[in-house]
């Protein structure tokens, strides 16, 4: 494998650009993948402030809000890293309230978030509309794999080493290292991404040589 380090702007530029690119009808529908010590959610921060300079609109959510309840999470217990790569995210709420309506024939109406996993409860959020032409910018783990209609993913992967050293959670490295296995995920996403330092990221560049 071949990386070509970048800065953490100039990795959110090229995403940008490649997004930008697309043309304007309907929505593209964008998730940047990371284990939690990745900084998902920074880097889509920072692609959602890049896409709306570049004149797009753009819709944040997270996957972490997304999370089912947790009588159904924790059914196996707290740390059961099978439970966190198979039971945590609602994929068929995630998928009918923000995939769907961004999709071909969708409305456009999208709920920002369903479930507030901290409190357990539903967050009561008021649907939103994104005109077409807009753009989803999805953080969250596990996210590949898994069926969900992406136009675009970005993969933010690190070492084995790097995780453990830097993932507090230790109990979930199975689930992290079975996605590795199964998944894929810094080859089969659109942008694949080394961040075992996230200051300084590194591209995969398969292209030959």
């Amino acid at each position: 494998m071949r990386f070509r380090p970048v800065t953490p702007y100039r990795l959110v530029d090229e995403v940008a650009e490649s997004i930008s690119a697309r043309p304007a009808r309907g929505w593209t529908r964008v998730a940047v993948d990371g284990a939690p010590p990745s900084r998902p959610g920074d880097v889509a921060d920072r692609l959602t402030e890049g896409l709306r300079l570049r004149g797009r609109p753009v819709q944040r959510v997270s996957a972490y809000d997304f999370l089912r309840p947790a009588s159904l999470r924790f059914e196996r217990g707290r740390e059961d890293p099978d439970a966190r790569y198979d039971d945590w995210l609602d994929a068929g709420g995630l998928t009918r309230e923000v995939l769907v309506p961004l999709g071909p024939g969708g409305s456009g109406r999208v709920l920002p978030s369903l479930w507030d996993a901290a409190a357990d409860r539903a967050t009561r959020a008021e649907y939103r509309s994104l005109p077409p032409g807009g753009v989803l910018v999805l953080d969250g783990e596990l996210l590949l794999g898994r069926g969900l209609a992406f136009e675009h993913t970005v993969h933010l992967w690190l070492s084995r080493p790097a995780l453990a050293r830097r993932f507090a959670q230790a109990w979930a490295l199975p689930a992290f290292e079975r996605y590795d296995a199964e998944v894929r995920p810094l080859h089969t996403s659109d942008t694949g991404v080394r961040v075992d330092d996230p200051d300084h990221p590194a591209l995969l560049d398969d292209s030959p040589v």
